[in-house]
């Protein structure tokens, strides 16, 4: 039987099927979710997309699985703050920049988790942590930073105002990551996903709760369009 060739190409690793056409569909290759997968199951999916010369990204992993996977993906880093494990990262573009804002320092594994893979992706990332709502003075001071970027991640827990503030200052897309920090009525993060869901700020876009990964691919689907368009030759005179 001929090879339907409209079919994606898969890798059949029994326990998983590994997309090698995803890049080519959506831009981006296979990202591996390391959570709940052993580290010889990570290596053997690393190890198809190495082949397939596709870049790797391991996220919700740990030092464990990287010592599974660091002989065969050589030079890989594992970036331990955000759990995450990176094998040939993009060159950053100076176009596509990004600012991935913290409320707080226990919001930084999550801020991490999104710094590191939009940084992976190619785009450009600033860093602005410890601005959260208890001390808007420290928000404030970065406001330049902040209106530079055209993109903005803000990651917060308790009751999750950050990215409304935010909102309110700037003229760019913010995307909001509600985390999981915070006392008892922070209920493990649903208190700030609800606040950022019903924010007044306008322009705000939410993803899941400790999300950050879901908010960096947003976010560098939203650059690519940029980038991609400035690639367009400009109309002639009518």
């Amino acid at each position: 039987m001929s090879k339907n060739k409209q079919q994606p190409e898969l890798a059949d690793l029994q326990f998983a099927q590994v997309d090698l056409d995803r890049q080519k569909r959506c831009g981006a290759a296979e990202v591996i979710l390391g959570m709940g997968k052993t580290p010889a199951q990570i290596r053997a999916i690393a190890t198809v997309l190495k082949k397939a010369g596709q870049p790797v990204l391991i996220t919700r992993t740990n030092r464990l699985a990287y010592q599974a996977v660091r002989t065969v993906l050589k030079g890989s880093v594992f970036h331990e703050q955000a759990s995450i494990i990176a094998h040939r990262p993009a060159k950053p573009d100076s176009r596509r920049r990004i600012c991935v804002c913290a409320a707080g320092t226990g919001d930084l594994p999550v801020a991490e988790e999104a710094a590191v893979t939009a940084g992976f992706f190619g785009n450009h990332v600033e860093r602005c942590y410890d601005v959260g709502v208890a001390g808007l003075h420290r928000l404030v001071r970065r406001l330049d930073l902040l209106r530079s970027s055209l993109v903005i991640i803000a990651v917060a827990g308790m009751e999750g105002a950050l990215p409304s503030v935010i909102a309110g200052l700037v003229d760019r897309p913010v995307i909001a990551v509600p985390t999981s920090v915070g006392y008892g009525a922070n209920l493990r993060g649903i208190t700030a996903l609800l606040g950022m869901l019903t924010s007044c700020g306008s322009g705000v876009t939410v993803v899941n709760i400790d999300n950050g990964f879901g908010a960096a691919y947003a976010a560098n689907q939203i650059l690519r369009l940029v980038t991609a368009e400035s690639r367009q030759p400009k109309a002639g005179p009518l």
